[in-house]
């Protein structure tokens, strides 16, 4: 695996690095010594995958708030998808700043996002699915999030809104979501 940094302290890109044959490719997505040699989470209790039907499906921005805060290994798996993090650390370096990747099951690229971060994304084909190992089980009172067109972050989604959840629509601006 190549871990590249991002412009927001602390988030990572992983490609993986396939090694080929006539039979296809065998890659590593995760190794407990290459992720603690970046000092990057290793523990990982919760695994879960979203599906999305639709083209321009919106999911997030979603965090969750402290003492459950959490780091998380995103991948799509099938399809491809515009991911999106925003710094919501006010400590940080990198305070109220995002950024997008577009990951996909052809690219096999990974993000890292540490804790302190709101994530989400939107789906840029139908069929979509994506992976997500979870630093810290979820923890239904700690679940928050911010507005996805929230005018003070200016996140640019590629594509008109197709779908998202009554719960997506209704998070508060970012003002209100600071850890």
């Amino acid at each position: 695996m190549e871990f590249r940094s991002t412009n927001l302290a602390g988030a990572y890109l992983v490609q993986l690095e396939p090694l080929h044959d006539h039979r296809g490719f065998f890659a590593r997505t995760f190794c407990v010594e290459e992720f603690a040699t970046h000092g990057l989470e290793i523990g990982y209790p919760q695994h879960s995958i979203s599906y999305s039907a639709r083209k321009g499906t919106l999911r997030g921005m979603h965090h969750q708030r402290d003492p459950h805060r959490e780091a998380t290994l995103v991948r799509c798996t099938k399809g491809v998808i515009l991911d999106v993090i925003v710094d919501i650390r006010p400590d940080s370096s990198t305070f109220c700043r995002w950024q997008k990747f577009e990951l996909s099951s052809a690219n096999g690229h990974q993000l890292y996002i540490p804790k302190g971060f709101a994530h989400g994304f939107q789906t840029l084909c139908d069929d979509v699915e994506v992976s997500y190992l979870i630093s810290t089980p979820y923890e239904p009172g700690s679940a928050d999030g911010i507005r996805y067109d929230d005018p003070a972050l200016g996140i640019e989604w590629p594509l008109p809104i197709m779908e998202i959840s009554e719960k997506d629509l209704h998070w508060p601006p970012f003002a209100h979501s600071v850890l």
